[in-house]
């Protein structure tokens, strides 16, 4: 028997409230598979299943909110079957189903019986019953089988004639604050930072990213973004004491490095989910990777292995005009590398004084992991690779 638990998605989540699933018990499911989807202080995140087996109980139901390392399925493995399995005990039944009276024992061995008698209401109509302050179980469903759908919210939302009804609107902006600020005030409690900083020229990589740009469409040139995330990986394999996490008292190196990206949403805060293996890749994919993740992310569709695996996160405030940032790290990471805006400066090269273009690159690390000399060399060997954007 595999038990799949609500995975932590990040140091700032605690608990989560599932909203829907994606498979029913007797479903084969494979490693990598999204299974269900869960809502976060952040974001409604995909979550992935990384065992191999047969749905045999769903153990949560829709709109429930539970802990991080909440038991939400099991699966059989191969060889077992429904009629010798045991079944799990459910350790907190849902408020919802309290009173509502036991399966008969036909029904003991579909354990998606309880799900079935549900009312279907999608996560989209839930969000903007919210937001509409709509209370989502007065409202009649049109959709298939009596499906609650967005058009149905909005026409309650618009007949709705007693403000008493009316739900309070969760300020998802504030929860996301205050996730934010339990998940900082933890690592600057936890975690010794030290912070190194450098100046990087920058001509090199401005000049070639242009000449690259020239024979290529707007939609596919390369933002210098992604030749800093590149460097950055690059530079993470000489030195990779800052690239992994501190957990159990002792740190755990990472096999690759999955580089989360600070972004910043709409509605407010920030969100700092993983590219995939980005020393391994092109520039032109990591292009590719990066649009699509900023705009899964401001549109709340991310998946669960990009939250819960970022090994290093990088953040980028020099579209915003500043000069140069100074990060905190995301705990259980050990460091944090930060670019601040591109700016000309005089510079001294080969005796000759001269006006380049220059970005501070930054660095917070955990030193219980690495010191100040091996931070210096790390910042270093990332200045150097961005000397030479040919090879990155």
């Amino acid at each position: 028997m595999i038990e799949f638990k609500l995975p932590s998605l990040g140091a700032d989540m605690d608990e989560g409230k599932l909203l829907e699933w994606k498979v029913s018990p007797g479903d084969t499911v494979k490693k990598g598979q999204v299974v269900a989807i869960v809502d976060t202080s952040k974001a409604a995140v995909d979550v992935e299943i990384w065992s191999e087996g047969t749905v045999f109980e769903l153990l949560v139901q829709p709109d429930e909110t539970i802990p991080v390392g909440t038991v939400m399925a099991t699966l059989l493995e191969a060889g077992e079957t429904p009629e010798t399995a045991k079944r799990t005990p459910r350790a907190a039944p849902a408020p919802k189903a309290a009173a509502a009276p036991s399966p008969a024992p036909a029904a003991a061995a579909r354990p998606a019986a309880a799900i079935a008698g549900r009312r279907r209401i999608s996560p989209a109509a839930r969000k903007h019953a919210e937001e509409l302050g709509v209370d989502i179980d007065s409202v009649a469903g049109t959709g298939p089988e009596g499906a609650v759908t967005l058009a149905d919210v909005e026409q309650a939302a618009a007949t709705k004639v007693s403000p008493a009804r009316a739900v309070p609107v969760p300020d998802k902006a504030a929860e996301m604050r205050k996730a934010i600020a339990a998940a900082m005030s933890r690592s600057k409690r936890e975690i010794p930072h030290y912070y190194l900083s450098e100046p990087v020229p920058m001509r090199r990589a401005t000049d070639w990213l242009a000449q690259a740009n020239e024979s290529r469409p707007i939609t596919a040139r390369l933002l210098m973004a992604v030749l800093q995330l590149k460097a950055v990986a690059l530079a993470l394999r000489k030195f990779p004491e800052m690239n992994g996490f501190f957990r159990d008292g002792a740190f755990q190196p990472a096999s690759a490095a999955h580089i989360g990206v600070a972004i910043s949403l709409r509605q407010g805060g920030l969100i700092a989910p993983a590219i995939h293996d980005v020393g391994n890749k092109s520039l032109e994919q990591l292009m590719l990777d990066l649009t699509d993740l900023v705009k899964r992310a401001r549109a709340g569709s991310l998946r669960s292995s990009e939250m819960s695996d970022p090994t290093l996160t990088v953040t980028n405030l020099g579209e915003q005009g500043v000069a140069a940032v100074y990060g905190v790290i995301y705990p259980p990471q050990v460091a944090l590398v930060g670019f601040g805006r591109i700016v000309e400066q005089p510079w001294v090269e080969n005796g000759t004084l001269t006006v380049t273009p220059v970005v501070t690159a930054s660095l917070a690390a955990d030193h219980r992991v690495s010191d100040g000399h091996r931070g210096g060399l790390f910042l270093a060997e990332l200045r150097e690779m961005l000397q030479q954007p040919e090879t990155l």
